[in-house]
């Protein structure tokens, strides 16, 4: 392979250049097998997307062509796991089998309809580790189009929200544990006696989960026969109370129960075996069941279980709430038991205060077999009993242990709690009875909460003789009540911050309720909305749709409404709104909204105005459709100007001789014209594919202007009144003089035939400073903006999508080539500046050709084509050209001019010639040949061999490099032309 080969292969695979580990693999992978083939033969279409992709930070990928092959970035190898790089150009089928049944549609779906597609917080059942586990994933899918316009491939882009979700979802989880049991000690901390806490813990758990059932039993000590003495029901079914034996329950029940496990059964038909429990579960209407033990001393003594009626499938959540609640339950039952028995102490306490003194065995066998703080003291402050769970606190929050007959105050002298203690007990001895939830102890060892109850201890004639303190620890019900109300201020400051948002961000935000019949209607509206449609919150707020918005648009609103509905996740769509400040493009997001009950109650939405970006893809569409055009139209000619050269250099010869006679001469001098035609329209579909050569230089415009003011008059007749407005200041600026003045005179015709019936046709020209916010998307700098007005007929939009499009015309067959406008577009843009056009119907149009200033002083105009024949010559021209037909013409038309010609097929093989001792009195040379360049050859030519003049010829526009100075002249050219050139390049 040659190295222009490796060349054009390393053109080829350009867009595949860079791009990380994924681009090197892309490059290095064995494509043969695959249907995508081999990279240098992919779709333009597929070489901008994939450069994008290997070249984005964020995680992105590329699905292509029918099977939808993957090809995707660095950034998106986590996504693949261990798929990498196994799945590079695999079908998506094959690398995401897993989940496939879920993206197959979303896939389906963006091809079908053309339109993106975007969802957050999708769950995905992803096959990890062997395993099937729940992900969670924010992406996109948006279509790319192929050059036929049809849906070639789909544009990936996402990442992983699992951790996310799986934390606000435990968040959210814990909130409701909280506020449950907060809810369910309220309750509890109001009741008197263990069959009241026993009701009131029943009912609360029963509501909070929606069960069917909740029941409490007492066990024998046979650890067999228990007893359910009442239970919640929900309305319709019946109770369980009754006496049971565990044993017919089945082994799994009871040895859970004696073990001390709670026991967890989702469908008791399916997970017992008859004579396993199943019948007598079923027989009380149990078909599921959390049943939590209580075990005193290695025994069961009680149990608290949750019924259904039905199989349901318990979350982990739901059996720790349940086992949470069973805890409290235990512990107030147990409180509310020790406070009956101290109350009935009390009774009797004032006839036997010197006994219990005498005999404390009375208060040990009634307080040391409770959880709970038990205290009596009397009048001053010593202890008349005190229970090991109290001593034991002691001694954990003060540092020391007391015992009967010591003195509280003594006790704590010194201690910083000193006073917060004895006030309590001071005004409990004052005959205050209340409850109070306190913090005490020694910071250093550490303080805790604790419920407190005291109560005055008085004799049978009222005196106060004591006072008695019944407490619970319950630092970690208080800790998580702070937890709860810290979690509560965190969603306020986030209800704020959401409100913050909703109420400044530029996007239009609505929120939607879901009616129960199936309809809807507009909740709230934030300004932004409000602003951009004219609708007010407060005047539709309640209101159904269909009285809200016109019925055609209402109808359009409600089925996108309905599909969030239906499929019960986010989902996005582009429409088109006819809003007060005129027609609108938006995206638009409507993520739903489920209740408690898994029913979508309401939907968020969010819409974007993209209207910018509408039109910035549908310029960007046109552009690289004209740069398509362009790109075949620029090969295209340039081949043909090859082609005209031999022919109007043959032509050009028979002319000159006179052969033939009349007849003849006739027929040749046609044959001429028409050639000389097909180069003025190569010259065109040149200019339009930016591919012409150029003589670029600085050009006072106000000059070139006022010279073509009779040509112009007299191109556009009598009918056309022209106006020049030229500012005295105007900046030179950079073009080719005769490429300009042909353009202005292209703009001329045209809107002399926009203007049948007279008009005014008007040439401006200015300076302007353009910076880097400008709707031409000139380059920042300084320009001559030259404008051609007229005041004709104008164009519709669809026409003025058109104008610069090769051979688009609207005057018919035979009036025009359509290749005007193109070529002045093309010229604008290979000068570096920018064609404009404004239009409307009947209004007339207004081109404006941005120019860039040139750097240097105006130079007067080129010398038009010689007169035929041209001056003789003499010596040697060295002639290199790689096409045969084209050097054959160039050689007849020097050796015409008196020249010995030496031909040369490639600039290698020129200077060899004349490293063999060869000294042209002129090299005549091509540009764009295999190998080294004519422009490379002169560069050479002149550091070796400075005497010997270059003239360049060139049929195209790549001139990159080539030194301003060098003679050049443009395929295809008559002798006249040539001998010209040759004369000034001798001058040089």
């Amino acid at each position: 392979m040659s190295s222009r080969d490796d060349s054009l292969l390393s053109d080829a695979l350009g867009f595949l250049a860079g791009g990380g580990e994924m681009g090197a693999r892309m490059r290095a992978h064995d494509w043969s097998s695959s249907p995508l083939g081999a990279p240098a033969d992919w779709p333009q279409s597929l070489r901008s997307a994939l450069s994008i992709c290997l070249h984005s930070s964020f995680p992105t990928a590329i699905y292509w062509g029918p099977e939808l092959r993957l090809l995707y970035n660095d950034a998106w190898r986590p996504v693949a796991g261990d798929r990498h790089p196994w799945a590079l150009g695999r079908r998506g089928d094959e690398v995401w089998h897993d989940i496939w049944s879920v993206v197959d549609t979303q896939f389906a779906q963006v091809v079908r309809t053309g339109e993106g597609f975007a969802t957050f917080d999708q769950m995905l059942p992803m096959v990890r580790g062997g395993a099937v586990q729940e992900t969670f994933w924010n992406y996109s899918f948006t279509p790319i189009r192929g050059e036929d316009g049809s849906v070639a491939g789909v544009f990936n882009q996402g990442h992983e929200t699992t951790e996310r979700v799986l934390d606000e979802r435990r968040s959210f989880m814990e909130r409701q544990r909280l506020r449950f049991l907060g809810a369910l000690d309220d309750r509890l901390r109001t009741s008197r006696d263990p069959l009241e806490v026993m009701q009131a813990a029943a009912e609360h758990l029963a509501r909070h989960l929606g069960t069917s059932r909740t029941a409490y039993a007492d066990v024998d000590a046979d650890n067999d026969r228990f007893v359910i003495r009442d239970d919640y029901t929900a309305p319709g079914v019946e109770t369980s109370a009754g006496s049971y034996s565990l044993d017919l329950f089945g082994p799994r029940a009871a040895a859970d129960m004696r073990g001390g496990t709670t026991l967890v059964i989702r469908d008791v038909a399916a997970e017992l075996a008859p004579g396993a429990g199943r019948d007598m579960f079923r027989s009380i209407g149990i078909e599921a069941i959390i049943c939590c033990p209580l075990l005193k001393h290695g025994r069961l003594v009680a149990m608290m279980a949750v019924h259904q009626a039905a199989p349901r499938d318990w979350q982990e959540e739901e059996i720790g709430i349940v086992e949470a609640a069973v805890e409290r339950c235990w512990a107030y039952i147990e409180r509310a038991g020790a406070e009956a028995r101290l109350r009935e102490l009390n009774e009797t306490l004032e006839e036997r205060v010197t006994a219990v003194l005498a005999e404390r065995k009375v208060f040990a066998d009634l307080f040391e077999t409770t959880s709970a703080f038990v205290q009596i003291l009397d009048a001053d402050y010593r202890f008349l009993a005190i229970n090991k769970a109290s001593t034991d606190e002691y001694q954990r929050v003060f540092g020391f242990r007391p015992a009967v007959g010591d003195n509280l105050l003594d006790l704590l002298n010194g201690s910083p709690q000193y006073e917060a203690v004895r006030d309590l007990w001071s005004k409990v001895l004052a005959g205050d009875s209340f409850g109070q939830i306190a913090e005490l102890g020694e910071p250093r060892l550490g303080r805790r909460w604790y419920d407190m109850k005291f109560a005055p201890v008085a004799d049978r004639t009222g005196q106060i003789i004591g006072a008695s303190l019944f407490g619970y620890d319950v630092t970690d019900r208080v800790h998580e009540q702070q937890q709860l109300a810290a979690t509560e201020a965190a969603r306020r400051d986030a209800d704020a911050l959401y409100r913050a948002y909703f109420e400044h961000t530029a996007e239009a935000l609505f929120v939607v309720r879901v009616l129960v019949d199936g309809g809807f209607s507009i909740e709230e509206l934030n300004p932004t909305h409000e602003r951009l449609t004219g609708l007010s919150t407060a005047a539709i707020r309640g209101k159904p749709l269909k009285e809200q918005l016109p019925v055609q648009v209402a109808d359009a609103v409600t089925a996108n409404f309905r599909r969030a509905v239906g499929e019960a996740r986010p989902i996005s769509y582009r429409e088109v709104v006819d809003l007060p400040n005129g027609e609108r493009h938006w995206d638009t997001i409507l993520v739903p909204v489920t209740g408690p009950d898994g029913v979508v109650s309401r939907i968020i939405g969010s819409s974007r105005d993209v209207t910018a970006r509408v039109h910035a893809e549908e310029q960007l569409r046109q552009s690289q459709k004209l740069e398509a055009m362009g790109s075949l139209t620029g090969g295209v000619s340039h081949d043909f100007n090859n082609l005209l050269a031999p022919i109007i250099g043959a032509l050009d010869l028979l002319q000159r001789k006179g052969l033939g006679g009349d007849r003849e001469q006739r027929l040749i001098d046609g044959a001429l014209q028409s050639a000389e035609r097909a180069r003025v329209l190569v010259q065109r579909l040149l200019a339009f594919a930016r591919r012409q050569p150029l003589q670029t230089v600085s050009v006072d415009i106000a000059e070139l202007v006022n010279g073509m003011a009779d040509l112009l008059g007299s191109t556009l007749g009598p009918q056309i009144r022209i106006a020049v407005e030229v500012d005295d200041d105007l900046p030179v600026a950079s073009a080719d003089p005769n490429q300009l003045e042909m353009a202005l005179l292209n703009l001329a015709v045209n809107a002399r035939d926009a203007m049948p019936e007279g008009g005014t046709l008007r040439i401006t020209a200015r300076g302007e400073n353009v910076d880097a916010e400008n709707r031409e998307h000139l380059a920042p700098g300084r320009y001559v903006l030259l404008s051609v007005a007229d005041t004709g007929d104008g164009m519709d939009p669809e026409t003025l999508k058109r104008a610069v499009e090769p051979f688009f015309s609207t005057k018919g067959i035979g009036k025009g080539t359509g290749l005007g406008l193109s070529m002045v577009h093309g010229l604008a843009g290979q000068l570096g500046g920018r064609l404009t056009i404004a239009s409307r119907p009947g209004l007339g149009t207004n081109i404006e050709l941005w120019l860039p200033v040139g750097s240097a002083p105006a130079v007067a105009a080129v010398p038009g084509n010689g007169a035929a024949g041209g001056p003789r010559h003499s010596g040697t021209a060295l002639l290199v050209d790689d096409e045969a037909l084209v050097r054959a013409s160039t050689a007849d038309m020097l050796t015409d001019l008196g020249l010995k010609v030496v031909e040369a097929s490639s600039a290698e093989e020129a200077v060899r010639v004349i490293e063999d001792g060869l000294r042209p009195t002129v090299i005549v040379t091509d540009h764009i040949m295999p190998g080294r360049s004519g422009s490379e050859l002169a560069a050479q030519v002149r550091a070796r061999w400075p005497d010997i003049p270059v003239l360049l010829i060139s049929g195209y526009a790549d001139l990159a490099g080539v030194d301003p100075s060098l003679p050049r002249l443009t395929k295809p050219f008559r002798q006249a032309e040539l001998a010209e050139l040759i004369a000034m390049s001798n001058r040089r």
